[in-house]
Order: structure tokens, then C-alpha cells, then sequence
């Protein structure tokens, strides 16, 4: 039996999804967010995923814990795309290497196509060696490279976007 238990996000998980979320953007490795955001600004993007084709999912411990967190997001808000999503991955620092990040993608990729969705893609910085390894070796390739679209502490940054075809539409 697992000791993590996955389950759709509620509102009373904000506050551990955001903290989470927050405790990424000082290692400038995983979101291009420079600052902190807040709970409330997160509220419209936590809405927006209680849609059932783009859910929210966490991981809690067997004290309830939140631990880690997916999300489906849309890829692009035209109906011919809907059957991509971009999946986010955010595993708590205490919580990390423990295969949480793993678990949370074996499930989206089992889970994905009963959401309706046949692409799943990943938007992952060209420094994130761990990030671009876990997806690579889930089977995603690298689709695109777009060099130094971002910049980090005045570092320009690639972003990677890597995909995987799940089943045909």
C-alpha cells in the first residue's frame, strides 16, 4: 500500500499548493515566476481546474499532508487544441526524491486520455536536468527549444517544451 494518497485538490489545499509553488521560485529552476504569489491571486487558476478535463490532483501522507501537486493545464484556449494539456509538477522540498514527481506523472499519463486529452506536453527550462530526465524518461521527447526566452537573475534561460502522444484523437 502507498503511503501517499492522490486525490482531487480542494480549496482548503491552496494554502499548501501556493506555499509549495513559493518555495520553487528562489532555486530559478522550475517556474519563471520571480516573486511569491499569494493565495488569493491563485484563486481564478484553482477555478479554473475544477473543470473536470483539466484537474487539479495532490499527493498527501498518511497524516494528511500535502506533499505534492499536478495540474493539467490548457495548452491553448481554442477547441481544436482541447485535447492537449501542459502538465505541471510541484513536489514539496521535504518531499523530493522520494518518487513523488514520478508517481504524479505515471498517473496523469494513465489517467489522461478518460480526461479526454491524446498530447500531454511539459514546459521545462533547459537548466532543470531532473525535471527534463523525469519526462524524458516517461517516454516525452523534446518538441521544441526556445532559446533564452527567459531571463533569471539577468541570465537568459531556454525553455524546452517536451511532448508524448498518448492515443490517437
Amino acid at each position: 500500500m502507498s503511503l501517499f494518497a492522490l486525490r482531487a485538490a480542494t480549496e482548503a489545499d491552496l494554502p499548501a499548493i501556493v506555499a509549495i509553488y513559493n518555495a520553487t521560485i528562489p532555486g530559478r529552476m522550475v517556474t519563471a515566476d520571480l516573486e511569491p504569489v499569494s493565495v488569493e491571486s491563485r484563486r481564478a487558476w484553482f477555478e479554473a481546474h475544477q473543470n473536470p478535463a483539466r484537474p487539479l490532483w495532490v499527493l498527501v501522507d498518511a497524516a494528511g499532508t500535502l506533499c505534492a501537486w499536478m495540474s493539467f493545464d490548457t495548452f491553448y484556449p481554442r477547441a481544436a487544441y482541447d485535447g492537449t494539456a501542459m502538465l505541471a509538477i510541484y513536489v514539496a522540498e521535504t518531499h523530493r526524491r522520494l518518487g513523488l514527481g514520478k508517481r504524479l506523472l505515471n498517473e496523469a499519463l494513465s489517467r489522461a486520455p478518460a480526461l479526454g486529452l491524446h498530447t500531454l506536453l511539459g514546459y521545462i527550462f533547459g537548466h532543470n536536468e531532473p525535471s527534463l530526465r523525469l519526462f524524458e524518461t516517461h517516454g516525452f521527447a523534446r518538441w521544441a527549444n526556445l532559446p533564452r526566452v527567459a531571463v533569471l537573475d539577468g541570465i537568459e534561460r531556454d525553455l524546452i517544451i517536451v511532448g508524448r502522444r498518448l492515443v490517437a484523437p
